[in-house]
């Protein structure tokens, strides 16, 4: 099978489910990730025939698009802030509005700062941040020791210190041992439970529901907890950045200026949507 045939054989098994458009934006990360060849090498050698350990490589990932598994996971990549991070079914995929905290948390840093990112999973937030302040400190907590261990290797691979640790955010007896910060940054789970019927199955099945579910009954849980841990762990001026459901933009404010945050600000995404709030204390 040729190159050329291989991208064919992804767009038009995936083209009926997902539109041709999405299925030649796989084809092009997977052909990619098997053959390691870039857009223009496959182009100039489209009639270029894969070896037969390729082949069944190309079938397994057919088969797992198939079940609807995210190609981040099939081919265990994902980008995100210009990085290629290691991402497996511990971590949730690094999604692009996410970055548009980070550019917000990097606009903002004038000077060496001491950070906290709350709830790494593949490390994507602190680990950029990293990146862009290289003066800063950075400290990164997860509950989970599986996603813990894909944002170690990532911050390794990628040559950026980021300490992490395994700490439960709502446990105040184990996060009392956390020294002071100057930013405590998180993307914690937001979603509703009820909100799951109307989610993409492929979220469903294969992205870690500790990552993203809350109850319906008690949907700023994570919000609540982080902004009294923030009252406690930031330094006087220190700032709180939360990515945020874009239901809940206006009831985050409010449990933030109670909580005694001053200059309390929601901002949207690109797409217009409420997607971030920032808080000093």
């Amino acid at each position: 099978m040729t190159l050329q045939a291989a991208f064919t054989l992804i767009i038009n098994t995936l083209g009926p489910l997902q539109g041709n458009r999405e299925a030649a934006n796989i084809a092009h990360i997977v052909i990619e990730h098997i053959t390691g060849m870039g857009r223009l090498d496959r182009v100039i050698h489209k009639d270029k025939l894969l070896s037969a350990v390729e082949e069944q490589q190309l079938q397994q990932a057919l088969e797992a698009l198939l079940k609807h598994e995210p190609v981040q996971y099939v081919t265990g990549k994902a980008w995100f802030y210009g990085l290629e991070f290691t991402v497996n079914s511990h971590v949730l995929i690094p999604r692009p509005e996410t970055e548009e905290l980070v550019e917000w948390i990097v606009k903002d840093v004038q000077s060496p700062v001491k950070i906290l990112d709350i709830g790494t999973g593949s490390g994507a937030i602190p680990i950029a941040l990293k990146k862009e302040l290289p003066a800063a400190t950075v400290w990164s907590v997860d509950v989970s020791a599986g996603a813990l261990e894909v944002a170690t290797q990532n911050s390794r691979d990628l040559k950026l210190d980021v300490h992490f640790e395994q700490i439960d955010i709502l446990d105040t007896t184990a996060t009392q041992a956390l020294p002071m910060f100057d930013i405590i940054v998180s993307n914690p789970p937001y979603i509703c439970e009820s909100e799951q019927k109307d989610m993409e199955e492929q979220v469903i099945a294969y992205e870690p529901k500790i990552a993203l579910f809350v109850p319906d009954n008690d949907a700023l849980l994570f919000y609540r907890q982080i902004g009294l841990l923030a009252q406690k762990k930031l330094t006087t001026g220190g700032l709180l950045y939360f990515e945020i459901n874009e239901a809940f933009g206006k009831e985050v404010v409010t449990l933030l200026e109670e909580q005694g945050f001053k200059n309390v600000t929601l901002k949207q995404d690109l797409y217009g949507k409420d997607r971030m709030v920032k808080g000093e204390n």
